[in-house]
């Protein structure tokens, strides 16, 4: 699946395995944004997505990269099937390249992957009140899952989310339903 170029020349395709370092790289700068924040632990602000987990991304699709008009990574978003929708589990972009759109491109990507999959909707789990986070999906079609309709998949992130030292508290899980072409 590929996109029509973005303003600046920016583009957006699937992953290649070569590009695992810049994506690891763009993750570590994206994460810097949430210093001072009080959202993450500091540790946390040294973590990203596992080599290993992206590269088992790139066959299934899973993994799109946006990159610059030199063909350079630029951020990325990595989903998973879950049942009945595509879970957003990640999406970055470097700071050097932000506030351009990417990121609400990246998620329009997912969202055409999603109907191309025949998946009812987009899921996924962010920080509630943080800008770039649960205002941005706002934005974009996304709306909260009351705590009661959360499946027990999204109770297993939540968990695992707060054996990282995240506070579980600030973040909920949101997703936008998606109509059949």
């Amino acid at each position: 699946m590929s996109m029509r170029r973005l303003p600046g020349g920016y583009s957006i395709s699937g992953a290649a395995a070569a590009e695992i370092p810049a994506l690891i790289a763009i993750d570590l700068a994206a994460g810097q944004l949430f210093a001072g924040t009080g959202m993450l632990p500091d540790d946390a602000l040294q973590d990203h997505v596992p080599a290993d987990i992206l590269e088992d991304a790139v066959p299934g699709r899973h993994l799109a990269v946006v990159r610059d008009k030199a063909g350079a990574p630029a951020g990325f978003v990595m989903t998973s099937l879950r049942p009945g929708t595509l879970y957003l589990d990640q999406i970055s972009v470097h700071p050097a390249h932000g506030r351009r759109g990417l990121g609400a491109a990246l998620v329009k990507w997912v969202v055409k992957d999603a109907r191309s999959r025949k998946r009812g909707s987009v899921t996924l789990s962010t920080f509630r009140k943080v800008a770039w986070n649960g205002p941005f999906y706002r934005r974009l079609g996304f709306r909260e899952i009351p705590r009661k309709r959360l499946a027990f998949w999204m109770l297993e992130i939540e968990t695992a989310q707060a054996d990282k030292g995240l506070d579980v508290s600030q973040r909920c899980f949101m997703r936008r339903k998606l109509g059949w072409l």
